[in-house]
């Protein structure tokens, strides 16, 4: 399939953008090649499609259904009981509620950690957006032991590696307060024969780092240098309660570290992720929302602002970072992380492309994008999305929209009634 992009604002100029299959093929002043697809895009910024590095897609149908409590509370009486519940025909449907957010405003990928793997594979095939999935890995807290995860890991493994290209099969051990030291090395170890991604809670609360000292005589980042399963195929998300010593260990094995401020200041966990000194030290830095329960949506375009703004705030410095270096942690930062051939216009790369509607209100008038995209856009202001050279969204419709709806909407009054 062929789509043709017609002047459409790249950057600081007007270009027409074609692409062949899924991948950007020419990008020009003037492009006269005929097409399948061919897109009017004058008053549209084309840019490349967002990536949100940690969530767990199926909690939109636990969105507003446990608002305003302590993170102990909330976990222990509202989702984690609640989370027991679920089949892999919930979490296929709250799946795929989670893709169509995500494709209206303008997110072409998510990292996702979550239970009943089979029903996320399943919505996101369908959904046609880019994901790396994982099933949650626990197995010292007395509902599951070390080997039955292990085959689990292998049983999902044959099962759906490779066998959609818009989806990265990963490993998904919970943190390192769930999972026994013998699963991790484990996990590493599979991982790195595999190719696979690692994704990870780390040092989300101060309890945890805590009860890692008593327990381990070391903090959590520490530990997990010492047992080897630190490397460059690792995403730790939150990462908020780190000391300078392990954001070093952290550079120096390369990991990913996906922040959700949103999230982290819902549920108050008590400090504001250090994005100054992870830039610093070269760690690279991504963006991801966390779950709906504790957002409570999937937009990365508001993410960016809160990220932008709370590193301001804890920093006493407005000059902290720049829309740019925001920018770069919704795209091309987790590109990199997850191998991905994108999060950037150019020719050659994927075409995961969004259009922005120029006007918008909040984006009138535009002294410069970038800025407006961080600080004033939200996702509503995505007209197009393009993802793998397949339009899934055009003039704001996306295919099977209402039914989706409907569907979660039938599934909230079945679960909870």
């Amino acid at each position: 399939m062929s789509i043709l992009l017609k002047n459409v604002e790249l950057g600081r100029s007007r270009k027409d953008i074609y692409i062949q299959d899924n991948i950007i093929s020419e990008i020009s002043k003037t492009i006269n090649t005929e097409a399948d697809h061919k897109l009017d895009c004058r008053n549209m910024a084309a840019l490349p499609g967002l990536y949100n590095s940690h969530t767990h897609a199926a909690m939109t149908l636990f969105r507003g259904y446990a608002d305003d409590m302590p993170l102990i509370e909330w976990l222990t009486k509202k989702i984690w009981p609640n989370e027991a519940r679920l089949t892999e025909k919930e979490v296929y449907i709250g799946t795929r509620l989670a893709c169509l957010e995500m494709i209206k405003s303008g997110t072409i990928f998510f990292n996702d950690m979550y239970w009943h793997l089979p029903g996320s594979f399943r919505a996101v095939s369908e959904m046609g957006i880019k994901a790396a999935l994982s099933s949650v890995l626990i197995d010292n807290t007395g509902t599951s032991n070390t080997e039955e995860q292990k085959n689990k890991v292998k049983s999902e493994f044959s099962q759906f590696a490779n066998k959609n290209k818009n989806i990265i099969f990963a490993l998904g051990p919970h943190a390192p307060y769930t999972v026994s030291e013998e699963l991790l090395i484990w996990c590493s170890e599979f991982a790195e024969n595999n190719k696979l991604p690692i994704h990870i809670h780390l040092s989300e609360t101060e309890k945890e780092v805590k009860d890692c000292i008593s327990a381990k005589k070391m903090r959590p980042v520490e530990y997990l240098d010492n047992i080897g399963f630190l490397s460059s195929n690792v995403i730790a998300a939150h990462a908020v309660w780190l000391n300078e010593k392990e954001i070093d260990i952290l550079a120096k094995n390369n990991v990913t570290v996906a922040t959700n401020p949103v999230s982290n200041m819902k549920l108050a966990v008590g400090r504001g992720f250090d994005h100054s000194m992870m830039s610093q030290k070269g760690v690279n830095i991504t963006l991801g929302t966390d779950g709906t329960a504790s957002n409570n949506n999937l937009d990365i375009f508001e993410e960016m602002k809160f990220s932008a703004l709370l590193h301001k705030f804890t920093s006493n410095n407005p000059a902290a970072s720049t829309a740019q270096d925001i920018f770069r942690t919704a795209t091309i930062n987790s590109a990199k992380a997850f191998g991905i051939n994108g999060g950037i216009i150019e020719e050659g790369k994927l075409a995961d492309i969004i259009l922005v509607d120029l006007k918008r209100p909040e984006l009138v008038p535009s002294h410069n994008l970038i800025s407006n995209i961080v600080y004033s856009a939200n996702g509503s202001c995505v007209n197009t999305t393009i993802c793998n050279g397949k339009i899934l969204m055009h003039d704001r419709k996306v295919e099977n929209e209402m039914e989706i709806l409907e569907s979660a909407e039938k599934i909230k009054e079945e679960f909870f009634e």
